[in-house]
Parts: structure tokens; C-alpha cells; sequence
């Protein structure tokens, strides 16, 4: 899971050449590499996918990969606007061939999962075509199916990684959620670790104090950074995507917001400030609509 947040699609172009870990770079600098025909196609493509208009966005897109045949990021929005359309095969081409470019990369292979998943199908029947041996790849698969609350395909995948950390730390989530589905309540008794040890909370006080000051520059690095290291608290999915969306980076703001929702277990406070923040980060995208249907979710008095 190590950078694959970092390394998520920077949206508006801001890293457009493979999601690369220059995320600091300026987008002036950046978007000089790019044709205006380029630009103009890929933000028209977005704008058209937010308001639902697919055969437009795909259209658009499929322009951006003739100007650059290569850009796994016009690949992986193709295969989810093909998705979002309905037209699962086509997804699926350009979901592996964007996973082929660049196999590291958390969502890609997310996206490629949901779309065979949705055929009926599972990545069991594609390994021969991604590069299943890739590490990264496969703890990505991990967390994904941990996600979805498929313990046991988790499980498979994580015996085949051996004794490393990633894969102790996942298996004992796995079994402690195993358990609490079969007894239907949390018995496990945890040691805790005295709050100022705590790492976790260290670096929730650090981006709670950053957020009261709208350091959102330094909030996204840290929360970013925590990301990294935790990529099972929702909690720094939220300060993530808030940083980037108060720092004018919406789009990518909602992608990763809307993955903090499928951690929350039963936290509603944190669940209404994800929503305030995708009702706010949907509105700077210009979805009324959306941004109407997150904020409707908000539970009052809390």
C-alpha cells in the first residue's frame, strides 16, 4: 500500500504523466508539456463524465489517447467512464492496459477489480495478463479485498507474500473482523497504547492542529504521509482528501474521499464531516447534484 494514495490519479492534470511522486511540481510547469487540444479535450472529458454525459466524456478521452497513446491516466479514466457506461469490456481493456503501465498504483487495479467483479469475473482469471508478480500489486489486492469484506480471497492472496509486515499486520485485522462477524460483537480485548505513544494519534492531533490553522500545504503532506503508513483508518482519508480539496485539487479531493467511506464502520461524526467535505468538493467540481446527495447524508445534531 506504501505511496499507492500518493500516487492516485492527480485529476486535473497536475501529474498527468503517470502519477509520478512530483505532486509538488506547479501545474503551470506542468501543463506546458501538454497540447491546448490536450487540455481542452481532458477537462472537457471530466466536466462531461461529472454530469453522467459518458458516450461524450469517452469520446473526449479516447481523443486525449490519440495525442498520447501512452498516458496511463487517460487509460484509467477511460475504463471508468466505459464502466460507468455499462460497457464492462471495453473498461476492462483500458483498466489493464493502465495497470500494465504503471502496476502499482492502488486504484488502478481497484477500478480493474470492480469492473470484472461486476462481469461476474475476479482477478484469479486474469493474472496472465498484469504483472501479478509485482509485490506492491499484490498487497494492493489485499487491502482491496479486506475492503470489500472478502476476508478469505485476502487471505489467499496475503499466504503467497510470506512472513513480511504488511501481511501480519492485514491477517490479524482479517481475523479480528472474521471474529466479530461470527460473534456479532467485539469481545477482543486490546491492549492500548497510551495516547502520547500512540503514532495514530500523534498524527491526528498534528493535522487536527494544522486544520484549525488552514496550513492545508503542510496538512496534505502529513496527512498524505499517514496515509502511507495506516492505510486502513479513514480518518487520514479524510484529512487527506480535505487538504487537497482546500487546496483547489477537488477532483482528486472526491476520489479519495468517497475511500474514506468504505473504512467507516460506526463513526458517525467522522461520516458527516466526510460528507460536508464531498458536498463541498462536488460543488467546487460543478455537481450540484451530487454535492446535494452527500450533504443530505449529514446527520444533524452530531
Amino acid at each position: 500500500m506504501k505511496k499507492t494514495v500518493s500516487t492516485y490519479l492527480f485529476i486535473f492534470i497536475f501529474s498527468l504523466c503517470a502519477y509520478t511522486q512530483d505532486e509538488e511540481q506547479s501545474a503551470e510547469v506542468f501543463l506546458e508539456e501538454y497540447t491546448d487540444e490536450f487540455q481542452e479535450s481532458f477537462f472537457e472529458a471530466l466536466k462531461q463524465k461529472g454530469i453522467q454525459n459518458y458516450d461524450r466524456a469517452i469520446k473526449l478521452f479516447l481523443e486525449c489517447k490519440n495525442l498520447d497513446p501512452l498516458n496511463s491516466v487517460v487509460d484509467y479514466e477511460l475504463a471508468k467512464a466505459y464502466f460507468l457506461d455499462k460497457k464492462y469490456i471495453q473498461a476492462q481493456e483500458f483498466a489493464i492496459e493502465a495497470l500494465n503501465t504503471k502496476p502499482t498504483d492502488f486504484w488502478y487495479l481497484e477500478s480493474l477489480v470492480n469492473i470484472l467483479e461486476k462481469q461476474g469475473s475476479s482477478l484469479d482469471n486474469f493474472q496472465l495478463s498484469i504483472p501479478f508478480q509485482e509485490l506492491e500489486l499484490r498487497e494492493n489486492l489485499a487491502v482491496i479485498y479486506f475492503k470489500k469484506r472478502k476476508y478469505q480471497d485476502a487471505l489467499k492472496v496475503l499466504e503467497g507474500l510470506g512472513n513480511t509486515k504488511f501481511a501480519t499486520n492485514l491477517t490479524l485485522k482479517i481475523n479480528d473482523s472474521l471474529h466479530q462477524d461470527t460473534e456479532k460483537t467485539n469481545t477482543v480485548i486490546t491492549k492500548k497504547t497510551p495516547e502520547e505513544e500512540d503514532p495514530t494519534t500523534q498524527y491526528k492531533n498534528k493535522i487536527e492542529e494544522l486544520l484549525a490553522t488552514n496550513n492545508f500545504k503542510q496538512m496534505e503532506s502529513i496527512s498524505e504521509e499517514a496515509l502511507d503508513l495506516y492505510p486502513l483508518q479513514p480518518y487520514f482519508y479524510f484529512a487527506y482528501g480535505t487538504a487537497l480539496n482546500r487546496s483547489s485539487k477537488s477532483a482528486k479531493a472526491v476520489e479519495v474521499l468517497e475511500s474514506a467511506i468504505d473504512y467507516l464502520l460506526d463513526d458517525d461524526v467522522l461520516a458527516n464531516k466526510i460528507y460536508k467535505e464531498l458536498s463541498r468538493a462536488y460543488t467546487a467540481i460543478g455537481n450540484a447534484t451530487k454535492a446535494q446527495e452527500y450533504l443530505n447524508k449529514v446527520k444533524p445534531g452530531l
